[in-house]
């Protein structure tokens, strides 16, 4: 069935002045669709292929591939089975190696599997990552429907592209990561419990799509109590009970489908215990030049300022107020400050990719502004593409204009927002320009220098006055630095960028 094709629900939402478009336009419409997600898919795989491992993605790789090779789910417990399933779907056309004796952590796995098992670490990252680009972009296709139900077409193609142009989005789109695909769930059940108040038809599929978010990542837990007050107001107890029920059969679907003996709710709960666990720690944070301890409530918010367009910021807002009339507010609006209040609680201040549910919902609330503001609208998302399209292909650490772009980022957050390690294999082409020189490298990642060629020496090890030559620092590595670092910075002279993540040093 083709976007063109689709026919909506009649829903109070709609506009009278937005009607569905004529037979004639319908095609232009699906042609736009089309393109949007077309862009994004470039994006995404360009920036799929030409990144290095980032921190997270070999831990839910090496869970991969021994839930394929061996069944067992004693890899990363904290979070349920299924986005790392989904990223199996892409390492089963890879001859996997994986050693029967290893026993190491998961951080241990992860390089063994990436890297020590004769596998090829950029082929098997890619084939991990593919799935979840495929995933992204049908997500991508959800924000399109649930705006286009709510304004018509044109607000979904207005939402679809502030989706489509987001630098968050893409970037961690195209990671072997949970983010996306647990915000993207909780997104699709919300569709889904809109179309449920008039048509009880969509209701399985809600608890389907609810199931999904639980069975990826364990903070869709906050957004339950709401998406099941919501089945209430229409269904009344029954449908509570069959939304519930479905969901939960998801979730235990996901365990079973590794391990046909596990017996919920054990390995949930054990999960949920090691979340709380890793609350209970103190992280560090970074936020506009200052490193601090633990966290602070408002760093979410203030990430979300620095890293989303200009243009997508002045939608979001005239979104949020334009949404409230179509009623729809508990629907695209409740489940976003539900899930970023109960982030922003949370003790790791590391990125905006604890928000990204974020992007998903204002772009659909923001397709409320179609109705009475299309041309300012459609100025707006000019101006975020353009934003968009200038950071490519380096989207991890991008920032908007009002903040210096994507070149000073580092200068106000750090961690996953800027420099995850994903760029080991371009600072390796890199020093290629400098094959005289000894290199010193302080690097923030998962990646493994050797692999890539890079032949350096950690500079902390050694007296400051030997560390001549080229030093290479990944900028969260600068932004959390202690005093003997920085003093080595300090007596440094940057000469080089790579990725707008690591800076090259000359010292002498």
């Amino acid at each position: 069935m083709s976007l063109a094709t689709i026919q909506l629900p009649r829903t109070v939402g709609v506009p009278a002045g937005e009607q569905p478009p004529a037979a004639h336009r319908r095609w232009l419409f699906a042609l736009v669709a089309v393109l949007l997600l077309a862009q994004m898919a470039i994006a995404m795989t360009t920036t799929a292929l030409e990144q290095s491992p980032t921190v997270d993605e070999p831990v839910y790789v090496g869970a991969a591939a021994v839930y394929l090779e061996e069944r067992s789910l004693r890899y990363n417990p904290e979070h349920p089975p299924l986005g790392k399933l989904i990223m199996a779907t892409g390492l089963v056309f890879a001859d996997l190696h994986l050693a029967p004796w290893f026993r190491g952590d998961q951080t241990e796995l992860g390089r063994h599997v990436l890297y020590e098992s004769g596998n090829d670490p950029g082929h098997l990252l890619l084939l991990a990552r593919l799935p979840m680009i495929v995933l992204t972009l049908l997500f991508g296709l959800v924000v399109f429907l649930f705006a286009r139900d709510l304004t018509g077409p044109t607000g979904g193609l207005v939402a679809l592209a502030l989706y489509a142009f987001s630098p968050d989005l893409i970037a961690h789109g195209s990671l072997a990561t949970l983010d996306v695909p647990a915000a993207g769930f909780v997104l699709t059940s919300a569709w889904l419990l809109w179309r449920a108040r008039d048509d009880v038809v969509y209701l399985p599929f809600a608890g389907l799509a609810l199931g999904a978010a639980l069975a990826t990542k364990m903070n869709t837990l906050a957004v339950v109590p709401l998406l099941l007050f919501l089945v209430f107001r229409t269904h009344r107890l029954r449908g509570v009970a069959i939304t519930s029920l479905i969901a939960a059969a998801v979730v235990w679907a996901s365990y079973l489908a590794v391990d046909p003996l596990a017996s919920l709710p054990g390995p949930y709960l054990d999960g949920l215990r090691l979340q709380f666990g890793f609350e209970n720690r103190v992280w560090g944070g970074y936020l506009f030049g200052e490193h601090y301890e633990g966290s602070r409530w408002y760093y979410l918010p203030a990430a979300l300022l620095v890293k989303t367009p200009l243009g997508a910021l002045v939608l979001w807002f005239a979104g949020i107020l334009a949404v409230a009339k179509l009623g729809a507010a508990p629907y695209v609006l409740a489940p976003a400050v539900v899930l970023l209040v109960a982030a922003m609680t949370g003790n790791r201040d590391l990125g905006v990719r604890y928000a990204i549910f974020v992007p998903m919902f204002l772009a659909v609330a923001a397709a409320a502004v179609v109705a009475a503001r299309r041309r300012w609208a459609v100025v707006a998302v000019a101006v975020a593409a353009a934003s968009s399209l200038a950071a490519f292909p380096y989207y991890l650490p991008y920032s908007n204009e009002a903040f210096g772009g994507s070149a000073r980022t580092h200068l106000h957050l750090h961690d996953s927002n800027v420099d995850w390690g994903q760029d080991l294999g371009r600072l390796a082409d890199r020093l290629k320009r400098y094959p005289s020189e000894r290199t010193w490298l302080v690097y923030k990642g998962a990646g493994v220098p050797e692999y890539y060629g890079i032949r350096a020496a950690d500079p902390r090890g050694v007296p400051p006055e030997q560390v001549r030559g080229l030093l290479v620092v990944s900028d969260t590595a600068i932004a959390k630095a202690d005093d003997r670092l920085k003093a080595l910075i300090a007596t440094s002279t940057p000469v080089d960028s790579v990725g707008h993540s690591i800076t090259i040093f000359r010292r002498s």
